[in-house]
This record gives structure tokens, sequence and C-alpha cells, in this order.
């Protein structure tokens, strides 16, 4: 059983590190794997052989994370990943992590978690693969010869012949059992090292006192020997265990297809237009590289000469080829499909979109819900228990005046039985599996119990523009040149879906220096000495001019600029509600969610969209903290609110919703700040993260009440005499595989409205 006692693994882990800061440096360069975050903090990623459960996962957790300098240590127990961040200005001690990963009994080494497999894990899977057919021919070749001893006690076979087919059966189980055994035996000499005792050792300690038992009986002659059970239980042992190796893989398949789209190299353009191949580490921001048809672009840039289509399905959800020329904006991974195109870096490695949405797979992987901390208790608590009902069953056995060897098997069968993986794998699996589905249908989780939280929620309220809009608004009528690019410059500062229609009308307005952004209003800066903002009417203090304006124009919005003391000029925005919307919000109330529009943009132009999209209930002019304020109301009333907003304005709202979900542009990934994320133009992703959250749920339910079912039945069977090693090998392998295949139904993507799949 998983690692409980940790006490002494802390000790452990402590004098390990001390011994690695003590020696000379590790002759290793780890500085590859280091990773330098923007807020100071370093992360590095380490695969680590060995993990089997939940309770692993907390002693890992815990070691690791006790070290000088750690601010967090998360093990995601299905890919068996540790990812370990450093606090600001502490230095990346990788060499103390591993030291603390040997102290604690596992093997670990570092990762890039953007190569595309892991070597160790690959080996692993091998070896297991080699096992379980060392395990197979020693069992069907014992097995026989087991049978011809069966047959012989009831007939006529004289004790010569049997002890002969006995010792025949040693020479081919014990050799096999000492090879085929090997990854439980080693797993539970690391434990032990360790002070502790993991899921390896009951079963290699059935294993060893059914070898040692039978080679005993049979050196004294005895009827009965139990070399096939011992090469059977290790068979079905191996089963399990590789079933669970090969569905880790599965779980991982959405990781290594992300990494399947980045580059390694780039086509370098030199200064005299030589081309050359170079790593993508070696490239900076300003460089040209070219990017050939056919070829995925390495690098997210700035197309600066050539025309082309782009399979931009990574950003945009969207498989259709879309067309692309000078001064559009590229992503690394996306596919060029015709024409040679020369690109101007802006990221190479570190910060393209591509890092940035593996970055959220990652932090959604090894955060922990509620459910999965409930879990990691029960299970630091069951261990113990378990091995006090082994004991207290082979007490009890002999007390009752059975012989030592019946009840000796029947404590190993209380022992393998009672494997907690399944409660281990109950709710990590699930999420895994959840979040993988959820990434191919175009939503990114950002936090660990999103999942719980979509599941709770009854009411849907919405944002407007960006949201239940187009996030590309267009710029309606005429205006003046030198204000138009004013406020493009602000324009560039600002984050708000409407000032990218102003953007787009000056494509090459450069930022103002200083500019600040005061969220849900506008943006204020100084040019040339006079201040200047652009945002709301009311921001802008020219209500009275947007109304004018608007009047003339009523499903407009206005987006304001000032300058000094210099009349408002008011810019027309115009946006198209999302292809999809309508559709949406109808399965939405048809599922019996309450739908609602809360929005900061003026009431005509709520109505105006409300109306198009059959929504009864809204409210437009709310200030962020109305919003807020509605929100709480809400929740007041009972409600279980989904706030779905642009998480770079609305993240006050957002954070007094029960759950948050936001529409960003690609540029914008790294700086949302709701509970998850969607890119693309569809709002089908609203429907994903509601049915897939109810799915998760009820799949971890299940998981945990079987798994709970499973040893309340099991225990009792095997303690009773009623269940052989054999059988108890079977159950439990049995248990963990129901448990992950049950998770893996949640990869089938939920119903989504006709107009969503076109």
């Amino acid at each position: 059983m998983c690692c409980t006692d940790t006490a002494l693994a802390y000790v452990e882990a402590h004098a390990s590190w001390s011994e690695a800061n003590t020696r000379p440096s590790l002759p290793r360069d780890y500085a590859a794997f280091v990773a330098r975050e923007t807020d100071g903090t370093s992360r590095a990623a380490f695969a680590v052989e060995g993990v089997r459960c939940a309770a692993c996962m907390s002693a890992i957790e815990r070691g690791v994370g006790a070290l000088p300098g750690v601010a967090a240590a998360r093990l995601n127990v299905t890919d068996r990943r540790l990812s370990v961040t450093w606090a600001p200005g502490a230095a990346p001690e990788v060499g103390a992590v591993l030291a603390a990963l040997d102290g604690l009994g596992y093997r670990g080494h570092p990762f890039d978690p953007r190569q595309r497999r892991d070597p160790a894990a690959a080996r692993e899977t091998e070896r297991l693969i080699r096992a379980l057919a060392v395990a197979g021919f020693a069992s069907m070749n014992v097995m026989l010869l087991a049978i011809s001893v069966w047959a012989g006690n009831v007939s006529d076979m004289t004790p010569e012949n049997r002890d002969l087919f006995h010792w025949l059966q040693a020479v081919i189980a014990l050799p096999a059992a000492a090879y085929a055994g090997r990854p439980f035996y080693e797993g539970a000499f690391r434990g032990l090292r360790a002070g502790r005792v993991t899921m390896d050792f009951p079963i290699t300690l059935g294993v060893v006192l059914t070898l040692v038992m039978s080679v005993v009986e049979t050196a004294m002659g005895a009827a009965h020997a139990y070399f096939d059970g011992a090469i059977m239980l290790l068979f079905f042992l191996l089963i399990g265990r590789v079933l669970d190796q090969t569905m880790r893989r599965r779980t991982q398949t959405l990781a290594e297809n992300l990494a399947a789209l980045r580059s390694e190299n780039a086509a370098w353009i030199g200064a005299d237009g030589s081309v050359r191949e170079v790593l993508l580490a070696d490239l900076s921001p300003g460089d040209a590289v070219l990017v050939r048809p056919g070829e995925r672009v390495p690098v997210d840039g700035i197309i600066a000469q050539g025309r082309s289509e782009l399979d931009r399905s990574l950003v945009t959800g969207e498989t259709a080829p879309v067309a692309a020329g000078p001064g559009d904006t590229v992503h690394a991974g996306s596919l060029n499909a015709s024409g040679a195109l020369t690109v101007r870096v802006t990221a190479a490695t570190r910060g393209t979109l591509l890092d940035e949405v593996e970055g959220l797979m990652r932090r959604a992987l090894e955060a922990k819900s509620r459910a999965l901390v409930l879990a990691d208790r029960a299970t630091r608590l069951y261990v113990p228990v378990v091995h006090a009902a082994a004991v207290l069953t082979f007490a009890g056995w002999l007390g009752l005046g059975a012989g030592f060897h019946a009840a000796l098997m029947t404590a190993v069968a209380v022992l393998i039985i009672t494997c907690p993986c399944a409660l281990g794998l109950a709710i990590p699996a699930v999420q895994v599996v959840a979040a993988g589905a959820l990434f191919r249908d175009g939503v990114l989780l950002n936090s660990g119990d999103a999942l719980e939280r979509f599941a709770a929620i009854d009411t849907v309220a919405f944002d407007k523009t960006g949201t239940l809009t187009l996030p590309e608004p267009v710029l309606a009528g005429h205006y003046d040149p030198a204000a138009l690019a004013l406020g493009a410059r602000l324009a560039r500062s600002s984050r708000h879906p409407m000032a990218a229609a102003l953007s787009a009308a000056v494509p090459d307005a450069l930022p103002c220096p200083g500019a600040e952004e005061a969220a849900g209003l506008g943006v204020r800066a100084m040019v040339d000495g006079v201040p200047v903002r652009l945002g709301s009417p009311r921001f802008c203090a020219a209500e009275d001019e947007a109304a004018q304006a608007l009047a003339r124009d009523p499903e407009a919005s206005a987006i304001c600029l000032r300058a000094g003391e210099a009349a408002p000029v008011v810019f027309r925005v115009r946006q198209a509600p999302r292809p999809d919307a309508r559709e949406v919000l109808q399965a939405l109330r048809r599922s019996g969610y309450r739908v609602l529009i809360l929005s900061g943009d003026r009431p005509e132009a709520v109505a105006a969209v409300a109306d198009a999209l059959a929504v009864a209930e809204w409210q437009g002019g709310l200030t962020p903290q109305e919003k807020i304020r509605r929100i709480e109301a809400l929740g007041r009333e009972g409600s279980r609110v989904l706030m779905v907003g642009d998480g770079l304005n609305d993240a006050p709202a957002l954070a007094a919703a029960h759950a948050s979900l936001s529409p960003v542009t690609a540029a914008h990934v790294s700086q949302a700040a709701a509970d998850a994320l969607f890119l693309g133009r569809s709002l089908a992703p609203v429907l994903a993260v509601l049915r897939s959250g109810r799915t998760a749920r009820r799949l971890m339910l299940q998981n945990l009440w079987f798994s709970a079912a499973y040893n309340l039945v099991a225990i009792p069977l095997a303690a009773a005499g009623l269940l052989t090693p054999l059988i108890a090998a079977l159950a439990m392998s049995g248990s963990s595989v129901v448990v992950t295949l049950n998770a893996l139904r949640a990869r089938r993507a939920p119903a989504l409205p006709e107009a969503a799949r076109r």
C-alpha cells in the first residue's frame, strides 16, 4: 500500500538535500531544464518513476516542498510529472530535488515539458511488457505441471513423482518470479530504504512468502505447493500494471500532440539574404525566418513578406485555412499551406502562444481539486488500516486453529486485495481526461477546482462586448486623421475588445509610453504634456456627445477620446454577434440554465443584442461595481452563477461569480484571469464546460463509490478465507482498470449545437 508515514521520509529528504549541497556540484548542467518566469520565480519539471497513487503524490509534494527556496511542488499522479516552483530570488537547486526524490525512494530526472516523449516512461513500458511475457510463459508451464500434480493427488501418483513435479515447478517459477517481479521488488526496497511502506511492499511480501513456503513444503515432501499461485499472481498484477501504464499514456496524448506542433529549428534569413537552419534558442526578436509551404510556423511573429493560407486551428479552433499576408500575426504551430512567408520574430521559445497554452494545460493538471484533497487524506488513513487488517487476519486464523499456511494465504489475500490504487486514481484520472476533452473543444482550464464549480452552475451571465459578439469590432464612419491616430496610439495600450477597432484602423500606430488602463473604463496617458483619455463616455466626460452620435446609429457602441480641454471625439464601433450565439443560448435554456446579459455598454446596444438572441433578462450601462453587486445578489438568491466575460476587463465580476469563463484572443492567453479560457469565434465552449463539469462530477462520484464499495466487500471476503491470493490479484488489478476505464468516459465530447460543429 502507498506511503503514509512521511516523517522519516522528510528527515531523509532534508539529509539528502544537505548532502547534495555539501558534496561537489552535480556534473550535469541542468540550466536548460529551468524556466525563468516574469514574476521572478523559476520552474522545472521532473519525470518521477515509481509513483503509484495519491499517497505517493502526497509524500513527494511534502518532501520536495519542504526544501529551502521551494515555493510549491505539484505532482500529477496520472502522468507522474513533478512541477517545482522556486520563490523569487531563490536559486533553482535541481540537484537537491533529485536527491530528495532519491531519499524518498523514487527515481527522478529533469524533464522538458516541451519534448514529445519521455524516454523513461517508454523504458518502463518496455520493461513491464518483458516482465509480463516472462510471467506469462512461466505461468503456462508451471500450470501444466501443477495440473498433473492435482490429477495425481486423486489417482495413483507416487510421492517421488509428485516431489519431482514440484521441483520442476520451482526451477521454472523461482527465476521467472525473480525477473518478472522486479518492478514490485525494487519499489518495495526503495520505500523501505526511505522508511516507508509503499504499495509494492505487500505484493512483494505476498509473492516472497508464497514462494518460500512452497520451497519449504516441497523440501518436506508435502502434498501441496503454491508455485503456480505465486507466478500467476505476478502475471495478473503485471497485466494490471501494463494496462494502467497504457491508459496513462493515452491521457498524455494531448500534451504530446501539442509538443508535436513545436519546431526545433528555423530557417534564419541573414542580412545578405542567405538562409540557414538555426536552433530556435538562437533566435532573437526582430530576426527574420523563412517558412516554406507545408512547414509549421516555428515562432510567433508578424509576416513581413509573402502571402499564404494558414491552418490556425490551434489559435481559432477553425480548421479552414485562413488567408494571411504582410502585417498579419502568426503563431508557432500554425501550418503554412501554400506560399512562402518571411516572418519577423516576436517570440521564439518562451512566451509563444504554444508555450502559454502548454503552461495552462500543465497548471490545470497539476492543480488540486477539493475532491482530490479529500481522496489524499482517505488514502493516507486507509493504508495503516489495511496492514492492521492483514495482521489481525493472520492472528485470527491461527487462533481459530487453522494451519500456518492457511492463515498465511488468507493474510496474503487481504494484503493484495486492498491496494488503494482505485481510490488514488478515482479523482485525478477523471481530471486529466476531462481537461484533455475540454482542450479538444477549445477550452483551457486555469483552475484546479474549475470542473467541480462548473458542475454546480444553474445561472449563466454573459457580458456583451467581445463575448456574445465577435472579438473583432469594426469602426463605423469617417474621422479626423489626427484624432484617429491619437486614439489608435492609446488603443494599443488597451486590452478592451472595442479598442481593437481603433488599433486596426491605424496599423502602424505606436503605443503611448506610460499609458495606464483602468479596468472596465479606459486608458489614460500624457501625450506631449496633455492628459489624454480613451474609453467609455463616462470615463471621458462625453456622455452628451456620445448620446448624440449614437442617436444616429442606435446599434453602434461608442468609444470616446478626450485630449485636455478639447472637444471629445466619439468613435462609433459595431460588433456582430457570434455566429452560434443564439443557438448556444437556446441550448442553455433547454438544459435548464437561467441566462442573462450584464453589460457595461449602453442599454440601447445591449437591448439590440438581447432581442437578436432572444434573451429576456438583461442590463446595460453597468459599471464594474454594479456588475459585482448584481452577481452577489444572484448568489444571495441561491443561484450559482457562471460569469462569461472578458477576463481582461471584467476580472472583478469574474472573481465575484461562482465560476468564470473568458473568451480571449491569442495575444492575451497569459493575461486572462478566469477559471477557464477559450479561443475562437464559437460560443459552444460554454456548453462544453458545463456539460463536462457535470460529467466529471458524476464520474468522480462513481469512482469514489466504486472504490469504497469494492473495499467494503473485498476485505471481509478475503479475511473470511473465501478468496485466494490469485483471485485477490485479479480483483485488485481489475479495480484499478475499472476506475481508469470509467475515467476515460470523460473523453466523450459533449453534444454541441449544429452551428458549432460547422
